[in-house]
């Protein structure tokens, strides 16, 4: 299971994500910017500490190819801001405003695969050091960040469904069947923006069990039934059959990643979309109807999560001084229905969902549920 990836991503320079903690400083002791030196195996970041604040990374790229700059929040997959197309020779800041907490940097040069990373903590502000922002601008922040971490997300998806694309089309079954789970999750994340495009997500996404009389069924479940066949009654693809449905997955996932790069978000689409992610859970993964032959369901709830609660993590500063309840009651329960999720896990993935007992499904369920209820009430909050 892959949860930790980069990708070139459209973003805001300067992103506010909170209201207090921050001030006007570059580098620990306030000397200047943070110099980054990118290279092809190293991304050398002159310090890992900096006080809370308005950070600025001066990134020389010394490799011979093009490069780019992350600053990550703690969980590895929010994107607080990055500069790219950082060609060789070539400096360029990235200025992020950061309140206390851990992070990751991450150089990735060539601009493909998961990135140099490596640890940086952002220390207390000085003392009486704050920064104000209006609320417009922590939703233009909001926006810029969840647009970085989608089109991070379809970046990530075209990757792995390449590299599922040639091992399911080598007939490399069980190299295939490794990837499946962890590169679904990548759409999975982002499965409200992907299903907002009517004529791909069928293509793409579609079960067997919804298809429309006469209707070509290709994507990720037709090849999930190959690799997972039945018993009985099943007729294996041919070749040139397994050939033509990974090129298909593999050129309309391309089109999902141009498309992405081209969306306007608003925070009322986020905070929704963050709700449609937990129903997603509701109705298809806890039930086992979504992965109904390899039964991976359980990396498909985990990346859902993992989405809604992106969003409501970019979303936090439209909460605070507004409805701090609601804030503090999502934030106890995507804690604890992640505790739970986390007692399924093996090895880089989960157990299969048809190991579980009846009663497991149930207290799943019943986390959900209790999710659910303030994530419904997160979009009034936030477009107050």
């Amino acid at each position: 299971m892959k949860t930790h990836h980069l990708a070139p991503a459209a973003f805001l320079a300067a992103a506010a994500l909170a209201l207090t903690g921050c001030t006007d400083n570059t580098q620990a002791g306030g000397d200047g910017p943070i110099d980054v030196v990118s290279t092809a195996d190293a991304c050398s970041v002159a310090t890992a500490t900096a006080p809370g604040g308005t950070l600025t990374f001066n990134v020389r790229n010394d490799g011979d190819q093009v490069t780019e700059f992350y600053l990550l929040a703690e969980d590895g997959l929010r994107i607080v801001g990055e500069v790219e197309n950082i060609g060789p020779g070539l400096t360029r800041d990235l200025v992020v405003i950061a309140p206390e907490g851990r992070y990751f940097t991450a150089c990735k040069p060539g601009m493909v695969g998961d990135g140099i990373r490596g640890d940086f903590t952002v220390t207390a502000a000085p003392a009486g050091e704050s920064v104000s922002a209006d609320r417009a601008a922590l939703q233009e922040t909001a926006v810029g960040q969840y647009a970085a971490y989608v089109e991070d997300q379809a970046e990530q998806l075209v990757r792995g469904t390449e590299a599922f694309a040639v091992a399911f089309a080598a007939g490399d079954d069980a190299a295939a069947r490794e990837l499946y789970a962890a590169e679904r999750m990548h759409w999975e994340r982002i499965e409200p923006v992907a299903e907002s495009f009517g004529d791909l997500d069928p293509m793409l996404d579609a079960r067997e069990a919804d298809l429309e009389p006469g209707q070509d069924w290709t994507g990720w479940h037709r090849a999930e039934k190959d690799l997972w066949p039945p018993a009985s009654g099943y007729t294996a693809l041919t070749n040139a059959e397994r050939q033509a449905l990974a090129d298909k997955m593999v050129a309309d996932t391309r089109e999902l990643y141009e498309r992405t790069r081209q969306l306007a978000f608003t925070p009322d689409k986020l905070a929704n979309g963050a709700k449609e992610l937990l129903d997603e859970v509701a109705t298809g993964k806890i039930t086992g109807e979504e992965e109904v032959w390899s039964h991976t369901d359980l990396w498909d709830f985990q990346a859902n999560l993992e989405g809604a609660d992106i969003a409501y993590e970019v979303l936090r500063p439209l909460l605070t001084g507004v409805d701090d309840e609601l804030d503090a009651s999502l934030e106890a329960n995507f804690a604890d229905l992640q505790a739970l999720l986390d007692q399924y896990k093996s090895g880089d993935g989960f157990v299969y969902y048809d190991e579980l007992e009846p009663a497991q499904v149930r207290e799943l369920s019943a986390a959900v549920d209790s999710l659910s209820e303030p994530l419904s009430r997160l979009t009034a909050a936030v477009v107050k």
